[in-house]
């Protein structure tokens, strides 16, 4: 009876051990982008070079750490994961939204990228790992940088209202992943919406500086704006989206004349950058109603 409470406590310190908490070799990392109205999350492990040849084979032959043809699961430990808020386009290729796990099968020349619905796979999952599950396959070409990324890295650029780079880099090597969103079709739905619903004068100053900067629907820009001025009042911010419609609309003169009700809006409420932007535009268009004259 006496030994069983010496081996209890060693039990206990066992456990104890086996579940400690350590730091890991390719730290676990999340990232969030926002792209127009859509979102992309990416969950992956960021193993580090560490001295090692890392694509292909090491110069005596032996394979490296990502061999040529071989699946890799763009990271360490469990496989990438990749979320769409919404439905992608890469390419000429459609893509739902929703998670996916992404794997890459690297060679010299050309690498297959592959968006694939079986998310429980643990590592590059090559012995589970069945084409027939893929969402969607693309090849693209790898490309030589001049800065060294130790430690592998995910991350977007590029950015605009459709679309992003997601750039992958590890060693010398990146590789760049067009991703674009509909974003004008979001919009469309989301636009209709908020006309139909009683729409405030912020709404349709929204919908008009959307338009402006899309370079859409000119004529209901200018429109949607004049709405937002008549049931909002004066704001230096409405006058000004309403000069830039009209200068688009080529009516420098009435365009001018808003830019000075802006500007003189924005002295009052002490908004130096707007008085400039204005000052700016008055100058340019002054020039082009010449030119027109």
């Amino acid at each position: 009876m006496r030994y069983g409470w010496y081996i209890f406590p060693l039990l206990l310190c066992n456990l104890s051990w086996g579940q400690m908490n350590h730091p890991k070799a390719s730290p676990f990392a999340r990232i969030e982008q926002e792209i127009g109205l859509s979102k992309i999350t990416v969950e992956y492990s960021r193993p580090s070079a560490k001295g090692r040849t890392l694509f292909g084979n090491q110069p005596n032959g032996a394979p490296g750490l990502v061999p040529y043809g071989r699946i890799w699961r763009v990271g360490a430990n469990e496989s990438t994961k990749i979320t769409f808020s919404t439905n992608i386009i890469i390419g000429d290729n459609s893509l739902e939204k929703g998670t996916y796990a992404l794997y890459a099968f690297p060679n010299e020349n050309k690498w297959e990228i592959v968006f694939h619905k079986n998310l429980s796979h643990w590592g590059d999952g090559r012995k589970n790992y069945d084409p027939n599950e893929d969402a969607l396959r693309i090849a693209l070409l790898p490309t030589e940088v001049k800065d060294f990324q130790e430690s592998f890295l995910i991350s977007f650029d590029d950015i605009d209202h459709n679309g992003t780079l997601m750039n992958w880099n590890w060693g010398t090597t990146q590789l760049s992943i067009p991703i674009h969103f509909d974003t004008k079709a979001i919009m469309k739905v989301q636009i209709a919406n908020k006309l139909s619903n009683a729409p405030s004068a912020q709404t349709y100053y929204e919908i008009a500086r959307y338009y402006q900067e899309q370079n859409i629907h000119t004529n209901e820009a200018k429109e949607y704006v004049e709405r937002a001025i008549e049931l909002g009042g004066d704001t230096y911010y409405f006058h000004r989206v309403r000069s830039l419609i009209l200068a688009d609309l080529k009516m420098f003169d009435e365009a001018i004349t808003a830019a000075k009700i802006s500007m003189k809006l924005a002295e009052k409420e002490g908004k130096d950058e707007f008085v400039r932007l204005n000052q700016d535009n008055i100058a340019h268009w002054k020039a082009l109603s010449l030119i027109k004259k």
